[in-house]
């Protein structure tokens, strides 16, 4: 049976595609199986690296399994989600989905659960704080596929004209450094992506450097705590109405425009991930990372991202997605994907043979925080929608004319009452 890999299309495209993804349990000889997989490209430069990590891997395990053919559907980041959704919706899940989120689809029961798929030795072997990040009511659905840590990325031939010696190892250091940086005419002395694209990233790890999170060790929101509301007065304060954060203001500013901004070498300091290290790495710039400080100490955690792989019981085939999962969670193929997109493994083993690789020694930061990071509270599905408000409005906080006290209640309020509605 032959392997479809299906490109991007239009989500009205995607709900009339019968034959491949409403006919799930499609067949030609008695016995055997076609599995629909949709999954997220992770190309950043618009290549088919995604499509083809997928074909090489699908067709190893259709060789060693001739009963069960897997289609191949890749779909933009823009896009996976909401086609995903719309597809179960519209009563077409896929068998498995590899996309950013999965609460929502959990909590309509549509997905099996880990423990109903994987090996022991499987699903025992994903690192700590991603098993929790993948639970919903202590049950895991949500089974991490790759991760990613964010440290704090800083020039170093930009710190060295400027007299700095050491990274900053404090919130004063920081802003001291970040002082000397704009009297070199650094353009962005620290630069500070408030806007709207993933405003709830660069929200979440100052939040933890200051002490507190979203939500607290219960899981209850708590986004307008004082030590919330303090780091955000401190940004404000001390960052931003000091004119340390750049020509554009951070409720303008971009991640994707900071970074590029930042290989550029016009960044003095900011909180990056392992791909902008390769980037800024193949421009030239001299990157030195550390974990963002706290205000007065390296704060108890750094911000972890996971990206997930789930699998809908619509079609059934529990037992051969199953199997088709064992083997994408084997080493060799954890290793491939995560080393060739410059992201982190999501299991202990992949993770230990990474970083005694010399090859993947420039991540070894980043695998060091991991196992003690924290996530986005993704198995809440309210998450979703707080997510969007933190984007839209947060970077107001730090206007000259606005005021984190006000800002973080209104988004607090707002948690509140979608947390109380799941």
């Amino acid at each position: 049976m032959q392997r479809r890999l299906l490109g991007v299309t239009a989500a009205v495209a995607a709900l009339g595609l019968t034959a491949t993804l409403a006919g799930c349990g499609a067949t030609g000889a008695k016995g055997d199986v076609t599995l629909t997989l949709v999954a997220a490209d992770y190309d950043l430069v618009g290549g088919d690296s995604t499509e083809k990590y997928w074909a090489g891997l699908t067709a190893a395990y259709e060789a060693k399994h001739p009963g069960v053919d897997i289609d191949v559907r890749i779909e933009s980041w823009d896009d996976v989600d909401r086609v995903v959704a719309e597809l179960a919706d519209a009563g077409r899940a896929p068998d498995i989905a590899q996309i950013g989120a999965y609460a929502d689809h959990a909590a309509r029961d549509r997905l099996y659960t880990a423990d109903e798929l994987l090996s022991v030795p499987v699903q025992a072997n994903f690192l700590g704080p991603l098993i929790s990040a993948g639970e919903m009511k202590r049950v895991q659905y949500g089974m991490p596929f790759v991760a990613s840590t964010r440290l704090l990325f800083y020039n170093k031939r930009l710190f060295a004209d400027a007299g700095i010696a050491e990274a900053p190892t404090t919130w004063d250091e920081l802003a001291a450094a970040a002082r000397k940086l704009k009297r070199e005419k650094v353009p962005y002395p620290f630069a500070l992506p408030l806007g709207p694209e993933e405003a709830q990233a660069e929200t979440m790890m100052w939040l933890l450097a200051g002490g507190n999170g979203y939500t607290d060790d219960g899981g209850r929101y708590v986004i307008d705590s004082d030590a919330n509301v303090s780091t955000f007065r401190w940004l404000k304060d001390e960052l931003v109405d000091k004119g340390l954060t750049g020509p554009v203001a951070p409720g303008k500013l971009n991640r994707k425009a900071a970074f590029a901004a930042f290989s550029r070498g016009e960044v003095g300091m900011l909180n990056g991930h392992p791909s902008l290290m390769k980037e800024a790495a193949k421009q030239g710039v001299d990157v030195g990372m550390v974990p963002l400080p706290g205000r007065d100490q390296e704060p108890r955690a750094s911000m972890g991202v996971a990206d997930w792989i789930m699998a809908f019981k619509q079609n059934g085939h529990r037992k051969e997605i199953g199997e088709f999962l064992n083997f994408v969670f084997d080493d060799a193929n954890v290793l491939k994907f995560a080393g060739e997109n410059g992201l982190l493994p999501s299991t202990v083993s992949a993770s230990v043979a990474m970083g005694s690789d010399p090859e993947h020694a420039a991540l070894a930061p980043f695998l060091r925080a991991l196992p003690n990071s924290r996530l986005y509270p993704v198995g809440k599905t309210s998450w979703a929608q707080v997510s969007e408000q933190v984007k839209k409005n947060i970077g107001r906080a730090v206007d000259p004319a606005g005021s984190p006290d006000a800002v973080l209640s209104t988004i607090g309020r707002e948690a509140t009452t979608a947390e109380d509605a799941e």
